[in-house]
């Protein structure tokens, strides 16, 4: 064992190469960072004093930001700047699969109960209906 991984396993310090790196581009991450920061193409290209298409650019991997641009934008979208370039650290927390699970069990509940509203309708009917017949 060398000093330094002598040393790191002493501290119990972690190596960032040593990290799960993110494999997803520049860009991707980028994408992700904004989506995750609830912000808008639009609203972030204000945020940086650019043009949305620029912003766009960049998502796409067609081009990319300017390194000083980039700790700004990692700022912004409360990200580390080494997961936004390398895709090494934490990635933003993505609430999306969250949020559409309770959107959709939301939209369940609602279902449920016009059943049960509908169920006790079509009983009120047929109640109806025999009280005739007869």
């Amino acid at each position: 064992m060398s000093k330094t991984e002598a040393l790191d396993a002493a501290l119990g310090a972690a190596n960032i190469y040593d990290d799960t790196r993110d494999n997803d581009t520049l860009g991707g991450r980028l994408s992700r960072a904004r989506e995750a920061a609830g912000m808008t193409t639009a609203q972030l290209a204000r945020r940086l004093g650019i043009k949305t298409s620029t912003l766009q650019s960049w998502e796409s991997d067609r081009s990319e930001p300017r390194a000083n641009r980039l700790a700004t934008i990692a700022g912004l979208l409360n990200v580390s700047l080494s997961w936004l370039i390398f895709g090494v650290g934490d990635a933003p927390n993505d609430d999306i699969h969250s949020d559409v699970i309770s959107l959709v069990r939301g939209h369940l509940e609602q279902m449920k109960a016009l059943r049960d509203k509908t169920s006790v309708i079509i009983d009120r009917l047929e109640t109806e209906l025999q009280r005739f017949e007869t």
